[in-house]
């Protein structure tokens, strides 16, 4: 998916944050690299577009493909230039369910054989709300961009990983979950089982694309999340 897609939550924080959304390598408008594509180095250019752009600490918040990565980044670099994580509607799981894996690799098939139609479906499927024809054709138009067989890879190097309670274990700031009810069990209990400090925000009526789905509910959870973060620490005070 392109970056324009969280569209109500810039213009939200925008008037009073310093809001970047990023186009992934191979996503959007960035190149369409055919190496790379896994939570390691996905991971590794947030970091890296952090630090070319000063924005530490950041609020890193990341959606679905990107809460693995999310969890790389903490896992790889710490929370040195992170103020607070936000994980949205992705999977964190500690062990891998036989089921999902299966239709995932269903999944990457029709990626591979019927791409427009499987892309066309996605799309439609990521919202319980009727969304413009015209805005829907261009959010599809977006994905075909990102070649067949990148999209697979990025997405079987994210679900590839039988445990990840290490990562989980490397959040040392501040997190929010955000997820659907029914993906509660993967998206977020794995979560607070190793962090209880962690907030969830769960969303009743909302597709995978929550944060467009029901963008007020979405807006004010991460505003409030936001706002009784503590100050980030200076790197003196941490040592």
């Amino acid at each position: 998916m392109p970056a324009w897609i969280w569209g109500p939550q810039i213009e939200h924080f925008s008037a009073h944050f310093h809001v970047i959304a990023l186009d992934p390598r191979a996503q959007g408008d960035s190149d369409k690299v055919d190496f790379g594509n896994y939570p390691e180095r996905r991971a590794r250019d947030i970091k890296e577009l952090v630090e070319h752009l000063h924005l530490a600490p950041a609020v890193l918040v990341g959606w679905s493909l990107a809460v693995p990565e999310l969890l790389t980044y903490a896992e790889q670099f710490g929370g040195d230039t992170v103020r607070g994580y936000v994980l949205v509607d992705g999977f964190a799981w500690t062990k891998q369910d036989a089921q999902f894996i299966d239709g995932m690799v269903g999944m990457y098939r029709q990626v591979q054989t019927n791409r427009v139609e499987f892309t066309d479906k996605f799309v439609r499927s990521m919202y319980r709300h009727p969304q413009p024809e015209e805005y829907l054709k261009r959010l599809v138009t977006a994905s075909l961009q990102m070649p067949p067989d990148v999209a697979v890879s990025a997405s079987v190097s994210s679900i590839s990983r039988a445990d990840w309670s290490p990562a989980i274990a490397k959040l040392d700031r501040p997190v929010l979950v955000m997820c659907e009810v029914a993906l509660k069990a993967m998206a977020a209990d794995p979560i607070t089982a190793l962090m209880p400090s962690a907030r969830v925000e769960l969303f009743e009526n909302a597709g995978h694309a929550i944060f467009v789905d029901d963008a007020p509910h979405f807006s004010r959870a991460l505003q409030a999340f936001i706002e009784h973060m503590p100050e980030a620490a200076t790197s003196a005070e941490r040592n």
